[in-house]
């Protein structure tokens, strides 16, 4: 069965020839010089090379000996077509090759010189340079189609020579179209290999590319999740809250009534079912590096623990002054815990990349906010080279993000560094209210709050 079907596979084979070639060697495309660097002078090389070349044709056709020539173009006019082609090869390819092949029958066509036949080698120097400039943009299948086409019309030259020239002369022409072979063979494997090497390197320069997105996404979702994970502590710690407060309240109250009992209850009910799901949610972010069970379960820092930071980097031997300015107060939980680890990554930024450098914490309370400064002075000494990508600046922008607050990173103009966030914390009082609206009114805004 199999041997039946192999000509029929070689008839649909050389069927498709035509179409191949068509669809590979039929266009006038624009291909522009890929951007190499050794390439750079490459254009005026080719104008200085073909302007030599086309000086030694025509002292050739010259000089040389006299001979009988066909009724047709004067010889020149290859010259230059050929030429032409070459400079036509620096921006389409393709249409410069059948330009300088057709140019090369022709030119044996009309020549009735042995010594031409079937190219001399300035055509092959030339058709030779034609090809290595379409090997470097072309596919190599393409390339080795525009060689056995360029092989066979140098074959059917050779052919229309026995019927003018005599026999002696066939080793001759063999000889040359021989050596004609190997240049544009040498050409075409020379540009092939440099475009394979480019496509190899722009393919790893893409990659690289998508390594790196790949990395920056994979950091910002270890961030985040090692934010969601100290953020938990705090939403946890609130919603037991709102669970015992919702248990003890109709114990406070003298004989309340059975409406109160059970609005209490349903938001007793409605607290332990969401400190549940926070749970789950959180045993999904958890992975199995994470942080020992003491860790976990530790109380998050707040800003109360500032002195206790700032104390810890002065142990290093980097001096740290805290300047605060407004009415302290204290601040939601999020903001407090956001305000800490943004202070906290600044000043290890400070340790690794600025080594000897003095640093400031400044803590601006305002109405709406708080605003945290870190700046720190030039180093005195290069810092050692960073071992990789690290979270630091990442960590402080989703952090002032989460909040819908701002971070700002730079360099000063004295050579330091500054960083500075803009935290804002909206917390409006209790309304008075029944207790009823006054719990339906929490459950909004706790539903309502990004945090």
């Amino acid at each position: 069965m199999t041997a039946s079907k192999t000509p029929g596979r070689l008839r649909a084979g050389l069927r498709a020839v035509p179409r191949i070639l068509r669809e590979d060697l039929c266009t006038l495309a624009r291909d522009p010089l890929p951007r190499m660097r050794w390439l750079a002078w490459t254009p005026h090389v080719l104008v200085v090379l073909c302007a030599v070349l086309m000086g030694q044709l025509n002292a050739i056709e010259l000089d040389g000996p006299r001979v009988e020539r066909l009724p047709g173009p004067d010889p020149m006019l290859f010259v230059l077509l050929q030429s032409v082609a070459v400079l036509l090869a620096l921006t389409r390819p393709i249409a410069a090759w059948w330009l300088s092949t057709a140019v090369l029958f022709l030119a044996a066509v009309f020549s009735e010189n042995p010594a031409h036949w079937p190219w001399n080698d300035g055509q092959m120097a030339l058709h030779t340079l034609l090809l290595f400039l379409l090997a470097l943009r072309v596919r190599p299948r393409i390339v080795i189609e525009a060689l056995v086409l360029t092989l066979l019309t140098g074959g059917l030259n050779v052919l229309l020579g026995l019927r003018r020239h005599t026999e002696d002369h066939l080793a001759y022409h063999t000889a040359v179209l021989n050596t004609g072979a190997l240049w544009f063979a040498i050409a075409v494997v020379v540009g092939a290999a440099l475009r394979g090497r480019r496509v190899a390197r722009t393919r790893l320069v893409e990659q690289e590319e998508l390594t790196a997105e790949e990395r920056a996404r994979r950091t910002l979702l270890e961030e985040r999740n090692r934010i969601a994970r100290e953020l938990h502590d705090v939403v946890a710690h609130h919603m037991s809250v709102i669970s015992i407060q919702a248990q003890v309240a109709p114990h406070l109250v003298e004989n309340p009534s059975e409406e109160l009992k059970e609005n209490l209850a349903g938001i007793r009910h409605n607290a332990v079912e969401a400190l549940a799901e926070l749970r789950r949610v959180l045993g999904v972010l958890r992975s199995e590096d994470a942080l020992a069970d003491g860790a976990r379960h530790a109380p998050q820092p707040t800003l109360d623990r500032l002195d206790e930071l700032v104390g810890s980097v002065r142990g290093t031997g980097i001096e740290v002054l805290i300047e605060v300015t407004g009415e302290r107060r204290p601040l939601p939980p999020g903001v407090e815990l956001s305000a800490f680890r943004i202070v906290q990554e600044a000043l290890s930024n400070v340790m690794r990349h600025a080594p000897g450098a003095g640093a400031r914490v400044e803590l601006g309370y305002q109405r709406r906010g708080l605003t945290v400064r870190i700046i720190n002075t030039p180093p005195d000494r290069p810092a050692p080279p960073s071992p990789g990508a690290g979270h630091g600046l990442l960590g402080m922008r989703e952090r002032a993000a989460m909040l819908g607050g701002e971070l700002t990173t730079g360099p000063r103009p004295d050579g330091g560094y500054e960083v500075t966030a803009v935290l804002p914390a909206h917390d409006p009082a209790p309304p008075a209210a029944p207790p009823a609206a006054a719990t339906q009114t929490a459950a909004t805004e706790t539903a309502e709050d990004p945090v």
